[in-house]
């Protein structure tokens, strides 16, 4: 059987992990994550919580590979976007509408 060459990124705050691998053709997403060491070296991965892409796109764990994919391991986000922009309009609103005194200027 032929091989292929993969790498897993696993992105930090100010740096990223980068493993590359070689595996046999036929491959998965979650067996590169698993043969990268990044389980061991980084217990806060957690495949059922983490979501996993190749080349920027989502996919599923049990998605084969290609030759030369990149295999990212998404963190979770610390706020959901929705709720940040729901707050910066709130806030830009009020601020509009609240003007504050023109006299003091």
């Amino acid at each position: 059987m032929s091989s292929i060459r993969v790498e897993v990124i696993y992105a930090l705050r100010g740096c990223a992990k980068r493993v590359p691998l070689t595996l046999e053709e036929g491959a998965t997403v979650q067996q590169a994550v698993e043969r990268s060491g990044l389980l061991a070296e980084f217990p806060e991965i957690d495949l059922a919580r983490n979501k996993l892409g190749v080349w920027n796109k989502l996919v599923k764990p049990d998605t084969p590979l290609r030759d030369r994919d990149r295999v990212e391991i998404y963190r979770p986000l610390i706020a959901d976007a929705k709720e940040v922009r729901k707050q910066r309009a709130a806030e830009g609103k009020a601020m509009k509408k609240g003007g504050g005194d023109l006299s003091a200027q």
